[in-house]
């Protein structure tokens, strides 16, 4: 059985102010959350770790295998309007959150699309909550706000005002990043390079979801 919820996806309305976004409340069901939850790389430093390069149990193993079909691609591909099938998919995951992070960004211009799923199981802060902006300096011009509550999917089409960021949070964020990329060479290797000096910039900048 399927851990994903794709009936929620298909269902959710797309939202286009300021920019193109969804949020599945349901995507990960109760049960499929502990379950991959209790599979969840084991992580103890605030930064976006390759997957490639951790170890995780065979709950968490079968969800990124579903994220991974033509079926979900398709799925979110339909509900945007934008053919993903040749599209090239990179995923990061992250445990904890710092002061630093959440700051004003649209994302690199190599994203199409960027999809975030949440994995903690209560949230009571008002830090940490993402935020649809309507420009790159005011945190307080939003249009709408999401908690990082386990099973949620959030999903945006990057544009260049496609602002998002949060207030401050620190402490245990679960959270995993996928983005499908543009198939333009040029694109890719501008977003290997980004990524590389992800460590450094992102703690100078503060960039996080």
């Amino acid at each position: 059985m399927p851990l994903t919820n794709l009936a929620a996806l298909d269902t959710c309305e797309l939202q286009t102010d300021p920019f193109d976004y969804i949020v599945v409340p349901d995507f990960l069901p109760a049960a499929a959350l502990k379950r991959v939850n209790s599979d969840y790389p084991a992580i103890d430093t605030a930064t976006n770790h390759d997957l490639r390069d951790l170890s995780y149990g065979p709950a968490f193993r079968d969800f990124l295998a579903e994220l991974e079909t033509d079926n979900f691609r398709t799925h979110l591909g339909d509900k945007f309007g934008v053919d993903l099938s040749n599209c090239p998919t990179t995923a990061t995951i992250r445990k904890y959150c710092e002061r630093s992070d959440g700051h004003i960004h649209t994302d690199h211009k190599s994203k199409v699309i960027t999809v975030l799923v949440y994995f903690n199981e209560q949230w009571n802060s008002d830090g940490g909550c993402l935020r649809m902006l309507r420009s790159p300096s005011d945190l307080e011009d939003y249009t709408a706000e999401v908690k990082p509550l386990g099973g949620h999917l959030l999903a945006f089409r990057r544009t260049d005002w496609s602002w998002h960021g949060h207030k401050p949070f620190v402490g245990e964020r679960r959270m995993l990043q996928y983005n499908f990329l543009s198939n333009n060479k040029f694109a890719q290797l501008s977003q290997k390079l980004n990524r590389m000096g992800t460590h450094f910039g992102k703690r100078v900048l503060g960039i996080g979801h």
